[in-house]
């Protein structure tokens, strides 16, 4: 179990369950702007225009697996609440210190682990 006191606990829970909430709503909603009206199909576009929606189009795509990745963290370090495992670094087995978890709530390794990772790419 981690180091972390109950109130401690209680915030970092509450803020993944709120940003769980929000990431779904994000991701249940259809954001991609529409630019082409029935009636724009008809008319003919410049390439500069498909470019644009091109681009447009990415920028919404990788947005969304963005989103996801981060909902599935969330939802990762939610589950470690109950299985009591919540703060504890998955390779080293030490605790997360506060200030990561209240600036990340969903990290899974400590600052250690996070840096040999880093410096090894």
């Amino acid at each position: 179990m981690s180091g972390l006191d109950p109130s401690q606990m209680t915030n970092l829970q509450l803020v993944l369950k709120k940003r769980e909430a929000e990431l779904r709503s994000l991701l249940a909603t259809d954001d991609e702007p529409a630019l082409a009206t029935p009636r724009m199909q008809d008319i003919q576009i410049s390439a500069s225009d498909n470019a644009v929606e091109r681009t447009l189009h990415d920028l919404a795509t990788e947005t969304a697996e963005h989103d996801a990745a981060e909902l599935t963290a969330v939802h990762l370090a939610l589950t470690k609440f109950q299985a009591g495992t919540y703060g504890v670094c998955e390779l080293c087995g030490e605790e997360i210190g506060f200030s990561r978890l209240n600036a990340l709530p969903e990290a899974r390794l400590c600052i250690a682990c996070q840096t040999r990772i880093e410096k090894a790419k």
